[in-house]
């Protein structure tokens, strides 16, 4: 997994109690000179919260799987209607990883369906914030909303809302942590 995937794993791939929603995004409206957050490079500690609701399988999904897989992935969806899941993830991120430039090109390098074309729209960027809108026309068309801010440089949040026609809503919150400077015992 990449580094910079680690810090906006759920702004760019939505991860939906016991599964992935993919984004998809391969079109990126053109932004000013790369800026990076100004964060210190090390260790990072990302805690994900997701919240679903209204969340159903899409035509696509089901057609893949079995009658028993289905249920078992409809019983665990209506389970975790409106409550919270909560990832702890832990990374090693060089300068480059906190570029904006290579943050949305590597949400644009995890797009499975070249057949979407989403656009990027930059709201605004900064070296404390980065705030943009993603598009995505269909075949299930989709928006999201996201927020990335370095509170200082040994602290970041983040906060991503999806909203897919016909499939429900996605709130995300990202807690972000300094742990030091050095990355031993870390998978990249």
């Amino acid at each position: 997994m990449r580094n910079a995937t680690v810090l906006l794993r759920a702004l760019g791939v939505l991860v939906a109690p016991g599964f992935i929603l993919g984004p998809v995004m391969s079109d990126i409206v053109p932004t000013a000179q790369a800026e990076s957050l100004n964060v210190k490079p090390g260790a990072w500690e990302m805690t994900v919260t997701t919240v679903a609701s209204g969340m159903k399988l899409s035509s696509e999904m089901t057609a893949k799987m079995t009658p028993q897989q289905r249920a078992h992935m409809e019983q665990t969806m209506k389970a975790r209607e409106g409550k919270p899941h909560t990832t702890t993830l832990q990374s090693c991120l060089t300068r480059e990883d906190v570029t904006q430039d290579r943050i949305i090109k590597e949400m644009e390098d995890e797009d499975d369906d070249s057949a979407v074309q989403c656009k990027v729209k930059v709201i605004s960027k900064s070296s404390s914030k980065l705030v943009a809108d993603k598009l995505c026309p269909g075949p299930s068309p989709s928006t999201t909303h996201f927020t990335i801010e370095a509170k200082t440089t040994e602290s970041v949040v983040a906060t991503g809302d999806r909203e897919q026609q016909g499939s429900g809503k996605i709130r995300m919150d990202i807690k972000g942590r300094w742990l030091g400077a050095g990355c031993e015992g870390i998978e990249e």
